[in-house]
């Protein structure tokens, strides 16, 4: 049973869990025999659709869909209290919540850059703060932070982006040491392209070039990131934190 569910029996929550690599997440969490609340932004309908295909799949299961904006304090400390009590236990927190607004750095707008770190970056603080103590105090837990290649390498383009990802690898190589010794592990996982939303807008001719740029000449799915954010959050994984680990298909080697 426990290799056939690893999560069976955890209480996990995910931001930005809708669509993409968070909702690959919340998909495979439930399989592997999680009880999850997700939250979302702005797509009620899509968010709403995903929990009720994944009661019907998993009817024993808790599935629940919560509306943050995950740079909020007030709406976080919110979603959090709610989450916790929908749940009844937290063993699982995946910080993946994220936006980009592209633009080279001498006319990137200060919106945009406020933008970009508040959602990538504050978020650390404003979600995996009110959810810490209840995994330290059980003294058992997994943190994930949804990082990307752009924070390990940097992307021209980006620079916000690269910017705010980098620092949430900070942000866990931190914490990972500060926690470690309560059994909590803190890892990052940098995505490189992944078939979603965001890589869905580039030009098809971009998109063929950066294509040959990866070893297998494609784009990674979502359900590629979202095993190792499971595997993570598992037992399996006991002995490692403090890792920023890539999945960009050899994109940078």
């Amino acid at each position: 049973m426990a290799d056939d569910l690893p999560l069976a029996g955890r209480g996990c929550i995910v931001t930005g869990g809708s669509r993409g690599i968070g909702a690959a997440v919340v998909r495979l969490a439930l399989a592997q025999g999680a009880d999850v609340v997700f939250g979302y932004h702005s797509e009620e309908e899509r968010a709403r659709a995903l929990a009720d295909e994944l009661r019907s799949a998993h009817p024993d299961q808790h599935c629940v869909p919560l509306r943050v904006q995950v740079a909020d304090t007030t709406q976080a400390e919110g979603f959090a209290t709610t989450a916790l009590d929908r749940l009844g236990r937290l063993d699982v927190l995946v910080n993946n919540a994220g936006v980009t607004r592209d633009a080279v750095f001498a006319r990137m707008g200060p919106q945009q850059w406020h933008d970009v770190i508040a959602t990538n970056l504050d978020s650390m603080y404003t979600i995996t703060k009110p959810l810490l103590m209840p995994l330290v105090k059980q003294r058992s837990g997994a943190i994930i932070n949804i990082s990307s290649s752009s924070g390990l390498h940097g992307i021209p383009g980006q620079t916000a982006y690269s910017a705010a990802k980098a620092g949430v690898i900070g942000f866990t190589k931190a914490l990972a040491k500060e926690i470690g010794a309560r059994g909590v592990t803190v890892n990052a996982v940098a995505p490189g392209l992944i078939d979603t939303d965001m890589t869905a807008a580039i030009p098809q001719d971009k998109a063929e070039f950066l294509k040959s740029l990866i070893p297998g000449q494609a784009f990674g799915s979502p359900e590629d990131v979202a095993h190792l954010v499971c595997f993570l959050a598992s037992d399996r994984a006991r002995y490692i934190t403090g890792q920023a680990i890539e999945v960009s298909g050899g994109l940078v080697v």
